[in-house]
């Protein structure tokens, strides 16, 4: 750290910093799935009404796909402000475009009030709530592991991704709590603007502890070291030196990706086209697949803040191809035993949380940002825009379709794993280009 000794312990402050931003980090989530599980519902209030329900489906899962397609732009304008000006006012920006984007959409007029008017107006709100997204998720990583002490820097950025899927775990919880409470009409009427008001509620009570915030240590003395070049030219110096650096962290963002829109989100509509199971088993037991991945990404967090991480990566790489397939032959076997494997599968698929600690060593503090965000966000809008089409398609042929894929991630994992275990220890993190 700048202003402290590098095996220094964790302070009060530190830690109501790190409970802060998971706080904020669940209910971002939290925001930005809420178009997942009303895709239905959205298409039919912004949109003609569709006599084939399969194309209503289509449009609000292209809805869902909007908000992935603006995240590598919000990415780069945002990413460059942030190394620019600062991490507290992104921060900020990023927390209040999403709050006051859920608000403009629950009290937003209908197709039926305001015709072509009302998706236009939902489009637009929904793209600067995909930008804002695509700056906070690697923002949040960043913020956390420029202000804790070095030695926490694994297990503190294994909380915040943690926090992502606490706001999975929520949603599921909510929905299935407000699909119980009302019946399709009213979901039709009035009911699917609930969830974005209170997705807007709740984006707003975090900003009560905003003036206990504190502006990154790192950015800080970047300022001091560099002021003018370090801090103005971001793009400029992240193309000219850090290609390498670009490649690696697209790498690794297509495992994170992979891994939490598959495992997270997409596993159980997609094992719904191949195999039959109780509906409530199967809803409880994803729910507690989503438990053990937070856990996972906690152990795995502890793990490498101890051991090297091309090693962990490795292991941990080798027994989630282990249990996919596991998983789906005990699927095919009748899935007596749903819950166990879910939870195991969650578990290992909690290797995610252990990839953002190396993520954010890999680009310098003055470009650090924009080289995360560019790279995190690039790779998910083509993960979370084209997968869930294809694997959706590719599972109606072969069963095993996510299994495999998980595999071919898993693979390369592994080789990813072996190239880091061959490194030397990292490199600064407040090192400036």
């Amino acid at each position: 750290m700048p202003s402290r000794p590098q095996y220094a312990l964790m302070s009060g402050k530190d830690k109501n910093m790190v409970i802060f931003v998971c706080l904020t980090s669940a209910i971002t989530f939290f925001d930005f799935l809420i178009y997942l599980y009303m895709a239905d519902y959205i298409s039919s209030a912004f949109f003609p009404a569709n006599i084939d329900s399969g194309m209503t489906r289509l449009q609000g899962l292209g809805l869902f796909a909007v908000g992935y397609l603006a995240r590598p732009l919000g990415g780069i304008l945002f990413g460059r402000y942030g190394d620019m000006k600062g991490r507290k006012p992104l921060l900020l920006i990023s927390m209040l475009a999403t709050a006051l984007c859920m608000v403009g959409i629950a009290i937003l007029p209908t197709y039926a009030q305001w015709g072509v008017i009302a998706p236009s107006l939902f489009i637009i709100l929904r793209l600067i709530q995909g930008m804002a997204f695509g700056v906070y998720v690697p923002l949040a990583w960043i913020y956390i592991a420029e202000q804790v002490p070095r030695q926490y820097l694994s297990v503190a950025c294994s909380y915040v991704t943690a926090s992502f899927f606490v706001g999975v775990l929520f949603s599921n919880a909510f929905f299935v709590w407000l699909n119980g409470s009302m019946t399709p009409v009213q979901m039709l009427d009035y009911g699917w603007r609930v969830p974005f008001a209170v997705a807007a509620l709740l984006s707003f009570l975090p900003l009560l502890a905003w003036r206990f915030i504190n502006e990154s240590p790192f950015f800080i003395e970047m300022q001091t070291r560099k002021p003018l070049r370090g801090v103005r030219q971001p793009l400029t110096l992240l193309f000219k030196y850090c290609k390498h650096s670009i490649f690696l962290g697209l790498l690794l963002s297509l495992m994170i990706a992979s891994i939490t829109t598959v495992v997270a989100l997409l596993l159980p509509s997609l094992i719904e086209l191949s195999f039959s199971l109780d509906n409530d088993l199967f809803v409880f037991s994803h729910s507690l697949g989503i438990v053990f991945m937070i856990f996972g990404c906690v152990f795995y967090g502890i793990v490498s803040n101890h051991e090297n991480f091309g090693k962990i990566l490795v292991f941990g790489s080798i027994l989630l191809i282990g249990q996919i397939f596991a998983f789906y032959y005990h699927l095919q076997a009748g899935g007596d035993y749903i819950l166990i494997m879910y939870a195991l599968l969650g578990f290992f698929a909690g290797i995610v949380g252990m990839i953002p600690a190396i993520f954010v060593q890999l680009f310098p503090t003055n470009v650090r940002l924009t080289g995360l965000a560019l790279s995190y966000n690039v790779m998910y809008a083509i993960v979370g825009g084209l997968l869930p089409f294809a694997l959706g398609y590719a599972t109606s042929y072969i069963s095993f379709s996510p299994a495999l894929y998980i595999a071919f991630i898993g693979a390369m994992s592994i080789m990813v794993g072996l190239y880091f275990y061959h490194l030397p220890e990292s490199r600064q993190l407040n090192r400036v280009i």
